[in-house]
């Protein structure tokens, strides 16, 4: 049997595509399609969007966004973190249409739909481009793997469970209890 593959898509094929849902993203050329996520996925992102934007209104050190929101890492790479931040250093990549470059910090919640890519490609990529750090959440396994992109992309700095916090070095001062981001 024969297989065809279409060529990749560009930033700007994909600059025409209606807007709203489905939730899509570019990657590596490929046009995404993924429904919009769960409840149990979108408490999370809200808790961890509260809990960071709060930090950053006493600590403002950059700025903060949630999905949808396209980030431009390439050509053929536009992702949608569910939460990512951006340090007041490089707000230049900040555009009204989206980000223009590498975010700081990229947050992914895990989803069924979308797991295969947050964990492979998407990772890769964000190490590549310049993310420096990436937040994993597996709500099925109530854990956050925190990833130093530019140290080790491949594995986790360290995973943390219900029972412990944990910390960034691009957010000074500020302490996360795992157990609070899956509390229902």
């Amino acid at each position: 049997m024969r297989s065809t593959h279409a060529r990749p898509i560009t930033r700007h094929e994909y600059a025409t595509i209606p807007f709203g849902a489905p939730n899509y993203q570019l990657i590596e050329g490929d046009l995404i399609v993924a429904p919009s996520p769960g409840s149990f996925h979108q408490d999370i992102a809200g808790k961890l969007y509260l809990l960071l934007g709060g930090y950053l209104q006493t600590h403002p050190l950059g700025r903060l966004f949630i999905a949808p929101l396209d980030v431009h890492l390439s050509d053929i790479n536009i992702y949608q973190p569910d939460l990512f931040f951006i340090r007041s250093e490089n707000t230049a990549i900040i555009k009204e249409h989206g980000i223009e470059g590498a975010p700081d910090l990229v947050v992914e919640i895990l989803s069924k739909t979308t797991e295969k890519y947050d964990l492979g490609i998407k990772r890769s990529v964000y190490a590549r481009t310049g993310v420096e750090e990436m937040w994993i959440v597996d709500p099925a396994q109530r854990t956050v793997a925190l990833y130093r992109l530019t140290e080790n992309p491949a594995t986790p700095a360290a995973t943390h469970r219900p029972g412990q916090s944990f910390a960034s070095v691009l957010l000074p001062g500020l302490t996360i209890a795992v157990s609070a981001l899956f509390a229902t």
